[in-house]
Formats: structure tokens, C-alpha cells, sequence
């Protein structure tokens, strides 16, 4: 089999199995398992196959012209090089860990069959951005991923919580996309092509005509997609989903695409140093603001979720710096113990065994109740703080690297002040990344609330999936640092003195500063609230006990995200800006006045004007032939003596006007 046709298989394959999930679900559920599994993982074997196939060597392009438009041609494009085969087998591997996870996870869930034709689907349509070389094709793997993620994250719809996440999450990505949308179609004006190969050889000899313009229209896309400021609201809020969908989009899927988008088209984008200086203060505003709102947070998912938030800044940040080798390391190394923090917090949170599951400061001491978690979650989060010999430690470092080399002005292109602001931001994110990570250690497995009723071992299925994540977070980075600059374009990966010295020290001071805190913190931790509570059925499967969670959230608690804790180390660390990060800085607040309370002014005056005044001259217009019909009508009534005198009345009227005109 050719390697075209080899990869042309990776996506379809849980295309087909989302397809027949939907179609066999309910007819014959004894397949859904099977369907949802097994595609996915040959999928993931192919595109391993495709990865070693292809190697190192020169990219692999083919194209099917699909139809002509009259101007510019829309193309079935394959474009494959070391870095989108890669992005592949991530993509695949952690899609194939969820779908196994899900099968344990949500064993009972009457909804179980859609959900997983929908991960099936939203893993073909990541694997279509991944793999094509045409962006109008890339646009529909594009928007697959939008409604999937709507579906996904509504997946509880009895719950207000999550039917108001998945009408955000689409609304947020939507208000991103149509800019977008508008960029892909300028782009391909000046580029004359959809073809990224081609848009790329026009962005190298000069023949973009409106760089700037269309870099930030693309970058609207890009904030909302991939979740980042001013557009990232949306995703703490999804996190009312099934947690294996969570860690789908985290990962691999969904807020992975802006970033790769980016780095497929970078010279696109430093074509415009304006372009890259708006990168580069939307990735540091990104991880300085995520990290101080994942150090207030209570939901153990909001912390992972703002990680996400700042992580994807350090990617668009290296892309600021105009290092796409960078950037996709620290994506492939994130991919893998980021799914592996989420998928622990789903056996942590039925391990907690309440309704309080998702608040860390209600968890009761869980390293000894659940140690496969606390040991492969301990270790992403050490992975997540940088700490070396690590995965993360390294994929940080080759970005704080490139930012180093920008602010030293050795990056053409690159402006140096935007290599300074990453850098700058990027160690500072640093030292919050590693209070943040320490603190959710501490209080998931160290913390002093409500022992919940043991729940005996975990499903062994979602242990080993958790093992099997650990593997890449804890020997990724130190191999692949060596070997990525030969399938990406050859700059160097490795850490280098100053980096390593600055990142790992205040990474190091992070971690004992906050559990400094967490020390002096624990005799004042705060008492459980009464009837907060409410313990659940053992026996639960995870994804029913989440789900109730979530339905009984606000009437318990509030919101969970500002938990009053006095002995919270984030409350002790951050003072009086814990109730500002704590709910991410009110910036849906501030949209509300902005944004969404004009538009409600608006459409209640429209509705007035439409009802009050345009309906009432339609009413009148109407009214006027209603009573001439009624007027008329009673004259017509068959009685011929009224006729008969009408018609005798209207003689004398005539006879009489005659006598007075002669």
C-alpha cells in the first residue's frame, strides 16, 4: 500500500466507525464497544506506520482536484512532513486511551453509543486538520470539531450547567471563526490557492499583499479555537462534560488545532511583525493570567483546564518568536501528560465518592485510596511544572530557548521586544505553573477534607490507560529532543544553561513556596460546610456519579470556583486578588456589559419596534379592508325588498340631482 493511501486511511477509519456507531448503536449495542475502539486504535496503528514510513525524508504531497470554483480551485490535498505525522500518532494515541478509558468510564451511560460515534468523529475530523494540504478541506475537519465539542460538552443536557457550557463553547469558537473564515478567504486571494504548499511559497517570495490583515484574522480564529485571551472563557466552563472528553480536547483535539494552524502557516505570520507582536502579547497575557486564575481555583478540572489555557500560551508564544520546532515539541509533550491529568482526575474524582468530587478543599486524603493515580498524576505534574528529567521540562525549555535567542535579536523577523515579552512571561508562568501544580497535588491526595466510603480498586482499564500515558510524560522529552530537530527543520531542541538555570529554579521555588503555604495553611483549613456533602452510591459507575456532580453543583455549593477556604495556599498566596483570579477575572462579566448587554438592549428594541410599531400599521393595513368587506357585506345580506329599496332610494338621489342640474 503507498504511503498516500495509508494515510488517507487514518481518518477515515473513525470516520467509518462514527458512521456505523450511530447507525448500529441502538439496533445492535453488543458492536458499540467494538466500534468505538477499534478504529480508533487501527487508526492510531496506521498513522505510526505512516510516521515511520515517512520519516525524516522530503514531504509527501498528492492532490484530487475536487471541484472548480472559478477562481480559485478547492483540491482533496495530502501534505505530510515530520511534524503532521507526528502530531498524528498523538492525536491518535490519546484518542485511543480515551475511547478504552470511556469504555469503564461511562460503562452504564444510557447516552454511551453517541458518545462514542462522537470522539470517533472528532478524532477523524483533528486527523483531516493534521493531514491536509488544502485549508478549505482543512475548514471542515475544522467545524466537525466545533459541533462535536458542543455535543460533547452538553453530553449531561439534563444539567443548566452543561447546556450553557456547550452553547458557550460553540458561541465563543463561532464569534473566532467568522474572522477567520474571512482570513482563509484573503489569503487565498493574495496566494491565489487554498494549497498550503502554495500559500507558502507565495508568503516566502513576497506575493501576500496584505500580511498583517490576514495574519490577524486568522489569530481570531486561533484565540477562539485553541482558548486564548481574549476568547479562552469558554473552556473552563467545559468542563461540564464527561471528563474523557476533556481530556479529548486538552490534549489532542480542538484547542491543539489553532496552535498547529499557526505553526502550518508561520511565515504567513512573520510576513507581519505587528502579527507576531499581537501574538506575542496575547500568549504572555495567556499564561500569566491563566496561571494565577489555575492557582484560585477549588474544581479540580478548572485547575487542569486554565493549564491547558497556559500551556497553549507557551505554544503561541514560541510561535511569536517564529520557532515552530519548539512549539510543536512542547504540543506533543503536552498532548500526553495533560490526557494523563484529566484521565487521573476522572479516577480521583470517583474516588472522592461525594458531590463535592470536583472541589479539591472537600477531597479527603486519596494518595492511599487511589495510588496509580497519585503516582502517574504525580508525575505529569511534575511534567506540567517543568521539573527535569521530565517531558515537560524539556519541551519548556526549547521554548524558553527561542525566546532567549529572539530577545537576543539573533531571529530574523522576529522583533526583539517580542522576544523579551515571552521570555519574561514565560519564566514568570513558570514559577506560577509550579505553586499551581504543587497546590493540586496537596489537596487532591494530602488534603484534610471528608474521608469518602472506599470504593474498592479502580476499573483496571482506566488504571492502565493512566500507566500507559505515563510512559511518554516521563521519557518523551529527554529522547526527543535529540531526535525531533531531524523530522522538524533541524534548529536545535536541547536546553541550554541560562534557561535551564532560571526555569528549574523558579519551577523549584513554585514548589516549596506553596507548599510553604500549604504547611502553615493546614491547622486553619476551614471545616466542610454542613449538609455540603452528600455522599454517593459506591457502586456507581464514575460517569454517573460526575454526572450527578454536576446536576446538584450550584444548589450546594455555589460556585465551586470560589470556595471559602481560609486555609486554601492559592487564597494564602494570591491575598486579595483571590476573589478576582478565583473567577478568572470576571471577564465574562466584563463581555456581559460590553458585548452581551448591548445586544440584548438591542434585540429588546427591535422585538418593541417590531411589535409595538411595525405590527401595528400591518394590523391597520389589514384592518381597513376587514371593515369595507364588513360594511359591503351587509348590504349583500338576499333580501330583495331591501334590494328593491335601495335600489328605488337610489332612482329619487339620481332624479333629484337631475332636477337641480337642469
Amino acid at each position: 500500500m503507498t504511503l498516500t493511501a495509508l494515510a488517507a486511511l487514518v481518518p477515515l477509519l473513525p470516520f467509518l466507525g462514527a458512521a456505523a456507531g450511530l447507525l448500529l448503536g441502538r439496533r445492535a449495542p453488543g458492536f458499540v464497544r467494538p466500534l468505538a475502539v477499534l478504529p480508533t486504535a487501527a487508526a492510531f496503528v496506521l498513522a505510526a506506520v505512516t510516521a515511520a514510513r515517512q520519516g525524516t525524508g522530503d514531504p509527501t504531497d498528492a492532490a484530487h482536484r475536487l471541484t472548480v470554483t472559478g477562481s480559485v480551485p478547492i483540491d482533496l490535498a495530502l501534505h505530510l512532513d515530520g511534524f503532521s505525522v507526528l502530531v498524528a500518532v498523538l492525536v491518535g494515541l490519546v484518542a485511543t486511551c480515551v475511547q478504552l478509558y470511556s469504555v469503564s468510564y461511562l460503562r452504564d451511560d444510557p447516552r454511551y453509543p453517541s458518545y462514542a460515534a462522537l470522539v470517533s468523529l472528532f478524532t477523524s475530523a483533528m486527523l483531516l486538520v493534521v493531514y491536509t494540504g488544502d485549508l478549505m478541506v482543512l475548514l471542515v475537519g475544522w467545524e466537525v470539531m466545533g459541533i462535536c465539542s458542543y455535543f460533547l460538552v452538553g453530553h449531561y443536557w439534563e444539567s443548566e450547567t452543561a447546556r450553557a457550557a456547550s452553547i458557550k463553547a460553540f458561541l465563543v469558537t463561532k464569534l473566532g471563526d467568522v474572522p477567520f473564515l474571512i482570513g482563509v478567504f484573503a489569503l487565498a486571494a493574495d496566494a491565489h490557492t487554498f494549497r498550503i504548499t502554495g500559500i507558502l511559497d507565495a508568503a516566502a517570495h513576497g506575493r501576500l499583499h496584505h500580511p498583517t490583515v490576514i495574519a490577524l484574522l486568522l489569530l481570531a480564529g486561533v484565540a477562539g479555537k485553541s482558548a486564548q485571551f481574549p476568547l479562552h472563557t469558554w473552556l473552563p466552563d467545559a468542563m461540564a462534560g464527561p471528563t474523557p472528553v476533556s481530556a479529548l480536547i486538552h490534549a489532542a483535539t480542538m484547542v491543539a488545532a489553532g496552535i498547529y494552524l499557526v505553526a502550518r502557516l508561520l511565515p504567513v505570520f512573520t510576513a507581519s511583525a505587528a502579527a507576531l507582536a499581537v501574538l506575542a502579547a496575547m500568549a504572555a497575557v495567556t499564561m500569566i493570567g491563566s496561571a494565577l486564575a489555575a492557582l484560585a481555583q477549588d474544581d479540580i478540572k478548572r485547575v487542569l483546564a486554565y493549564s491547558t489555557i497556559g500551556q497553549l500560551g507557551y505554544m503561541a508564544g514560541a510561535l511569536a518568536v517564529g520557532n515552530r520546532d519548539a512549539a510543536v515539541f512542547h504540543l506533543l509533550s503536552h498532548g500526553a501528560f495533560k490526557a494523563l491529568l484529566f484521565l487521573g482526575a476522572g479516577v480521583v474524582i470517583h474516588a472522592a465518592g461525594t458531590n463535592s468530587l470536583t472541589a479539591m478543599s472537600r477531597m479527603g486524603s486519596l494518595g492511599k485510596r487511589v495510588p496509580d493515580a497519585m503516582w502517574t498524576m504525580g508525575l505529569a505534574l511534575a511534567a506540567l511544572a517543568a521539573l527535569p528529567p521530565l517531558s515537560g521540562f524539556f519541551s519548556k525549555e526549547s521554548v524558553l530557548r527561542a525566546a532567549e535567542h529572539a530577545a537576543a535579536g539573533d531571529t530574523p523577523h522576529v522583533p526583539s521586544a517580542v522576544g523579551w515579552t515571552v521570555f519574561v512571561a514565560g519564566l514568570a508562568a513558570a514559577l506560577l505553573t509550579a505553586g499551581y501544580a504543587t497546590r493540586l497535588f496537596l489537596l487532591a491526595f494530602r488534603g484534610s477534607g471528608p474521608d469518602a466510603p472506599d470504593h474498592g480498586r479502580q476499573p483496571v482499564v482506566m488504571t492502565t490507560v493512566l500507566w500507559v500515558l505515563a510512559i511518554p510524560t516521563l521519557a518523551f522529552g529527554g529522547l526527543a529532543y535529540r531526535e525531533l530537530p531531524d523530522w522538524f527543520g533541524g534548529a536545535p531542541l536541547g536546553p541550554t544553561l541560562v534557561t535551564s538555570v532560571l526555569g528549574t529554579g523558579l519551577a523549584l521555588v513554585g514548589v516549596l513556596v506553596t507548599y510553604g503555604a500549604w504547611s502553615a495553611s493546614t491547622a486553619t483549613r476551614g471545616a466542610v460546610p454542613a449538609g455540603a456533602v452528600v455522599t454517593a452510591d459506591p457502586d456507581a459507575e464514575p460517569a454517573l456519579v460526575e454526572a450527578e456532580a454536576i446536576a446538584t453543583h450550584e444548589e450546594i455549593y455555589g460556585d465551586i470556583a470560589a470556595a471559602d477556604d481560609p486555609g486554601d495556599p492559592g487564597r494564602l498566596l494570591l491575598g486579595p486578588l483571590h476573589p478576582l483570579a478565583s473567577h478568572g477575572f470576571r471577564l465574562d462579566a466584563v463581555y456581559t456589559a460590553l458585548f452581551v448587554g448591548p445586544v440584548l438592549a438591542a434585540a429588546n428594541l427591535v422585538r418593541f419596534l417590531d411589535r409595538e410599531v411595525i405590527e401595528t400599521y400591518v394590523r391597520a393595513a389589514g384592518g381597513t379592508p376587514r371593515l369595507l368587506g364588513a360594511a359591503v357585506r351587509r348590504a349583500q345580506n338576499g333580501n330583495v325588498q331591501t334590494y328593491l329599496s335601495a335600489l328605488l332610494a337610489g332612482a329619487v338621489v339620481l332624479a333629484v340631482l337631475v332636477a337641480v342640474g337642469g
